[in-house]
């Protein structure tokens, strides 16, 4: 066996993660250079496809990698088992469907009477259907992908070991690094320093967000509602975004938003005896 094959098999989840940060940014640095991490490219509009098609390879990639090294064909059983589980309590799908889109108004029409900048997109949009269906394809090609990994194989492994708040933070903690290539380039506005909108960016909501993805994946076993819960964050981000997301707008929407979303995950815990951790999801592999 080799060092490497030793390490897959001992550290399955670090190795995960490690493979989808090689699977993304490896292929960003192919297509755009060096300039991806520095904010330094020139204008990569019609490299976009490819971009995303790098990021979303990473985590799906890895994911169904990882799987078969490490499971086998128990662990693709498995894997296809969870995907398909769509018989579970309809008001999971209400949480998953629902959560990302009522918390973000709730946080932007209060904000938008302060300042018709964080209007919802949609609200002022010329062309609300395009605006719909470009947020829903975006929601179902991320959620669809990136849930093969970070759900489909990391999160089972780690609630093996830590409650549903740890493993939230570990994976949303990662997955807004994962995206820093994204937003490298900093505040649109030139307003921001980018030590301070590039933390903002990354690790306010979505560490919170994934901890509800956690605990909703806790009670359900579901691969598919939490890749719908994903699709509802991503369509809702790009539907509900405030007209105006640059400078101290876009900075002010995302620690509201995370601040929201915290005190509705500590709502929850004190519902649930201040326990939002329920029993173990040993995957079912050999």
């Amino acid at each position: 066996m080799t060092a490497t094959k030793t390490f897959v098999m001992g550290h399955p989840v670090a190795a995960y993660f490690v493979l989808t940060f090689l699977i993304s940014w490896g292929g960003i640095l192919t297509v755009l250079g060096p300039g991806a991490f520095t904010g330094a490219t020139a204008s990569t509009e019609g490299l976009l496809p490819l971009v995303y098609l790098a990021m979303f390879a990473g985590p799906s990639v890895a994911g169904i990698l990882m799987t078969g090294l490490v499971d086998g064909k128990a662990g693709f059983h498995d894997l296809r088992s969870r995907l398909l589980r769509w018989r579970v309590d309809v008001r999971w799908y209400v949480v998953a469907l629902l959560t990302a889109p009522l918390v973000m108004t709730a946080v932007l029409l209060p904000l938008s009477l302060r300042s018709t900048g964080f209007l919802p997109s949609v609200f002022a949009s010329d062309d609300k259907v395009s605006l719909l269906v470009i947020g829903l394809a975006a929601g179902l090609m991320t959620g669809f992908f990136e849930e093969l990994g970070w759900t489909g194989f990391v999160i089972p492994r780690l609630r093996l070991r830590y409650g549903v708040p740890t493993t939230g933070l570990i994976v949303g903690l990662l997955w807004g690094a994962w995206h820093f290539p994204l937003f490298s380039s900093g505040d649109l506005s030139g307003v921001l320093p980018l030590a301070l909108f590039l933390p903002v960016q990354l690790f306010s909501f979505l560490p919170a967000y994934r901890v509800l993805m956690v605990w909703v994946y806790d009670r359900t076993g579901s691969l598919l509602v939490a890749m719908l819960m994903h699709v509802s964050l991503t369509a809702s981000t790009l539907i509900l975004q405030p007209i105006d997301v640059a400078g101290m707008r876009a900075l002010t929407y995302d620690l509201v938003l995370a601040a929201a979303l915290w005190l509705l995950i500590a709502a929850l815990a004190m519902a649930n005896g201040r326990q939002l951790s329920r029993q173990l999801l040993r995957p079912r592999v050999a």
